[in-house]
């Protein structure tokens, strides 16, 4: 049996925070990979394909609620299975 038949499609939106909307618990069982601007990035907290960003930790600050503070870049983002 071929294993790729058996991965769930990867998403337009992902986050990693089981609290987002944006979550899907079934992707997560399986490595993945992201690709921002031809770079494979391992610090990615939440991306967008279609929109063309990701969010990143911005250092070790934390927010009020104690979740760390995110940034935003934007360019071109590829998501894989590994």
């Amino acid at each position: 049996m071929n294993e790729a038949t058996q991965l769930p499609p990867l998403p337009d939106r992902l986050s990693i925070d089981a609290r987002s909307p944006h979550h899907v618990a079934a992707v997560f069982e399986h490595d993945i990979g992201i690709k921002f601007n031809d770079k494979e990035r391992s610090d990615v907290e939440e991306y967008c394909i279609s929109e063309g960003w990701i969010k990143v930790q911005s250092g070790k600050s934390l927010d009020r609620k104690g979740k760390p503070l995110l940034i935003k870049l934007k360019g071109t983002v590829e998501a894989f299975y590994r």
